[in-house]
C-alpha cells in the first residue's frame, strides 16, 4: 500500500528538467533543424484553434462596424435628401427670375429676400376622407409653424398649413376644392386665379377672359397677390384650353406641377414678415 505521505519529484526539480529539456531541444532545432517537421506539425494542429479562437472578437468587431456603417449610411441619406430638396426649392425660383429678366423687370433682390427660413418635414399620414385632399406633416408649433403657412416639395407649390398643434400640422393640397391661389403666367405674367377641382392632378383657373393670352404648356407661378404664398413658385402648367363661342371666358385647366400622389418629404417656407414675428417672441 501507497504510503499518505509518499515521497517524489520535486515541483523545483521538475522545472529544472522541464527547462534543461526545453535549452536542448532549442539548440538542437536550431542548429541541426532535426525538429522542423514537429514545430511545422504543431502550427499546423494549433491554426485552427487560433482561428476559432479569434472568432467571437472578430464577429464583434464587424457587428459592430456593420452597425456603425447602416447608421451612418442613414444619416447621411437622409442629409442628402433633404438638402436636395432644399436645392431644388431654391432652383424653382430662377424660373420666375428668368422670366423677369425677360421682361426687364428689376425685382430679383425682392426675390432673394423674401424667403429667409426653410424647414423639411415629413409625411406621417394622408387623410383617408375622399372629399379632402389633406395630410399631416411632423412639424408644429414647437417648429414656429404657423396657419397659412407655404408648403413645397422639390418641384413647386403643394399647399398651405390649415391647422397646428404642438408636433404636427395638417396641409391643404392645392387641388382641394376648398383651395385657391393666385398665379400668373410665366410667359407673359397675366395674372389669374387657380382653384383646385377636388381631384389631385387637375386644377382650373378661374374667369379668365376668352381673349387673354393663354396657352396649353404654360407654367403657371405664385403671383404673390394676398401675401399668402410667396412670390415665383411654380405651381401649375396648363394642359387644356378652351374657347367656346358666345362664353365670356374660356374652359382652362391645369396640372399641379408638384408630385402631390407621391412626396414624402416637404419643405416649410418662411417669409421676411413671419420670420420677424418668430424672432420678435
Amino acid at each position: 500500500m501507497k504510503t499518505l505521505f509518499a515521497q517524489g519529484t520535486s515541483h523545483t526539480s521538475r522545472l529544472f528538467i522541464a527547462v534543461v529539456l526545453s535549452c536542448a531541444l532549442m539548440f538542437i532545432d536550431h542548429h541541426q533543424q532535426h525538429l522542423k517537421w514537429l514545430r511545422n506539425g504543431i502550427a499546423t494542429f494549433i491554426t485552427p484553434i487560433v482561428f476559432l479562437a479569434d472568432i467571437p472578437a472578430d464577429f464583434f468587431a464587424w457587428g459592430g462596424e456593420n452597425l456603425m456603417s447602416r447608421s451612418q449610411l442613414r444619416q447621411e441619406n437622409t442629409k442628402l435628401k433633404n438638402e436636395s430638396l432644399v436645392l431644388k426649392a431654391q432652383l424653382q425660383k430662377f424660373v420666375a427670375i428668368q422670366a423677369e429678366n425677360a421682361r426687364l423687370r428689376n425685382l430679383l433682390g425682392n426675390e432673394n429676400k423674401q424667403i429667409e427660413r426653410r424647414l423639411v418635414a415629413e409625411i406621417i399620414q394622408i387623410d383617408s376622407d375622399p372629399f379632402s385632399l389633406r395630410f399631416l406633416i411632423n412639424k408644429g408649433s414647437a417648429d414656429d409653424i404657423y396657419i397659412g403657412q407655404t408648403v413645397i416639395d422639390a418641384y413647386g407649390i403643394i399647399g398651405q398649413v390649415v391647422e397646428v398643434s404642438t408636433y404636427t400640422s395638417r396641409v391643404l393640397m392645392i387641388s382641394d376644392a376648398t383651395h385657391a391661389i393666385p398665379v400668373k403666367v410665366n410667359r407673359n405674367g397675366v395674372r389669374a386665379t387657380l382653384v383646385g377641382t377636388g381631384q389631385i392632378d387637375l386644377l382650373a383657373l378661374q374667369y379668365v377672359p376668352d381673349t387673354m393670352d393663354i396657352k396649353v404648356g404654360d407654367l403657371l407661378l405664385s403671383s404673390g397677390l394676398g401675401e399668402r404664398f410667396p412670390d415665383g413658385y411654380p405651381v401649375a402648367t396648363v394642359s387644356l384650353v378652351e374657347h367656346n363661342p358666345g362664353q365670356d371666358y374660356a374652359k382652362i385647366f391645369a396640372k399641379p406641377v408638384a408630385q402631390l400622389e407621391r412626396s414624402s418629404l416637404v419643405l416649410l417656407v418662411w417669409t421676411d414678415k413671419e420670420r420677424e414675428k418668430v424672432d420678435a417672441r
